[in-house]
């Protein structure tokens, strides 16, 4: 059955500024759908006999064309579901305009964030998000295809892909949560309705199989803090040295994050509180240095340092001018670090694998068997994003976290 495309004037609704929304309308028999075209008029513009706005009407020419326009879209899918045979309601009609009118495909999308992650020196997301765009040119052969594309049936298809060729679950897993932070993105960035968002019915939780303790208790901690690094080498080995007083550092400061440690400056101590700018989120954070925090800061202070040096030896402001040599530079501390970590772990006979992330864990989970409140040390910050909780940090006043970080030894 053909369908009566029109565009009318809402006259039922009045608006805050005393328009009527133009909508347009899609009647077959009983049927009928609505959907606002974004501009409004009054309804003394209006004719209401021949549906459109009178001639006295300033902008009549160019509110004519927007109408044409608008219906004629509508008009020429009905002609090509016909042709294709194909029933259709109003409501299907004006999804098939909307999937055929997404401007921007799933491929140009990822790489635009890809190009925003790098320009914010977000290297790391910038390699993850390249990561997805590699692995889904492999599984589609072509990314020229809009977001509604990707519904259900297509992420089982992506999943099959995965396992065929040996990907474990881990890795199932990661990929699905990149192709949903790229949908969610989509949505925030209105390039695709959040109506056609598979990951509501497409759940990805399964694919963690239990949770992986990456936290250690207090006493654990002491251990750490305590111990003569001098029994497990019998050479001075400065990596060993700064990975323990780094892990500790962490702990003791709100669970910060190496990326974050690297680029810590002189010029970010004030008056014996860190106050930085989180390189993830660019949030700011400010909290008061504990006494054993501090002792770090001094021990690897140099002579006649200036406020723009970096307080640990990892950056050196006169070598790792572009973002990629940071990058690349932290990446490989940390990968000395986890090795010099499991050492110390190994050695105090420590149940789980230590790393640069386990001081962070420790740090909530410590905090929350303590007794702080929850809504200060979140419950995303145990196997899930860390970014949440670092959120609830932020939105408490400096003397409730100065006050909850007592507890940490």
């Amino acid at each position: 059955m053909d369908a009566n495309i029109s565009i009318i004037c809402f006259k039922s609704k009045v608006l805050a500024n005393g328009e009527h929304p133009l909508m347009l309308r899609i009647s077959q028999g009983k049927l009928r759908y609505f959907k606002s075209l974004g501009i409004s008029i009054k309804s003394s513009s209006w004719n209401f006999d021949k549906e459109e706005p009178k001639r006295s009407y300033p902008n009549r020419e160019q509110l004519l064309n927007i109408m044409n326009l608008t219906r004629q879209k509508y008009v020429n899918m009905m002609f090509e579901l016909k042709m294709l045979g194909k029933d259709f309601t109003p409501q299907s009609l004006a999804e098939s305009v909307e999937k055929s009118t997404n401007k921007q495909n799933v491929g140009t999308y990822i790489q635009h964030i890809i190009q925003y992650m790098t320009a914010e020196k977000r290297l790391g997301n910038a390699k993850a998000y390249t990561g997805c765009y590699n692995s889904l040119l492999k599984f589609t052969g072509n990314l020229d295809i809009p977001f509604t594309d990707i519904d259900v049936s297509w992420l089982k298809k992506y999943e099959l892909y995965l396992r065929e060729r040996g990907n474990s679950d881990n890795t199932v897993g990661i990929r699905m949560r990149e192709m949903r932070a790229v949908y969610n993105k989509a949505i925030e960035d209105n390039v695709v309705n959040e109506k056609y968002y598979p990951f509501t019915k497409f759940k990805i939780s399964h694919y963690r199989k239990g949770k992986c303790k990456r936290a250690i208790t207090k006493s654990e901690i002491n251990k750490i803090i305590n111990i003569d690094l001098s029994g497990i080498t019998t050479y001075h080995s400065p990596l060993l040295y700064l990975s323990k007083d780094l892990f500790t550092f962490s702990y003791l400061c709100c669970g910060m994050n190496m990326i974050d440690i690297a680029y810590l400056k002189y010029s970010d101590i004030i008056n014996g509180r860190i106050c930085f700018v989180r390189h993830k989120t660019k949030q700011p954070i400010t909290f008061q240095l504990l006494p054993q925090a501090m002792q770090i800061i001094d021990k690897y202070r140099k002579d006649e340092v200036q406020q723009d040096d970096y307080i640990f030896p990892i950056l050196d402001r006169n070598f790792h001018h572009t973002e990629q040599q940071q990058y690349d530079r932290i990446r490989k501390v940390i990968k000395g670090m986890n090795k010099s970590l499991k050492r110390i772990g190994t050695h105090l006979n420590i149940s789980i694998p230590l790393t640069t992330y386990v001081a962070r864990h420790s740090f909530a989970t410590v905090l929350k068997r303590s007794g702080v409140n929850i809504a200060l040390i979140s419950e995303a910050m145990g196997h899930t994003s860390l970014s949440t909780t670092q959120f609830y940090l932020d939105s408490f006043e400096n003397e409730q976290v100065d006050e909850a970080m007592k507890n940490l030894l």
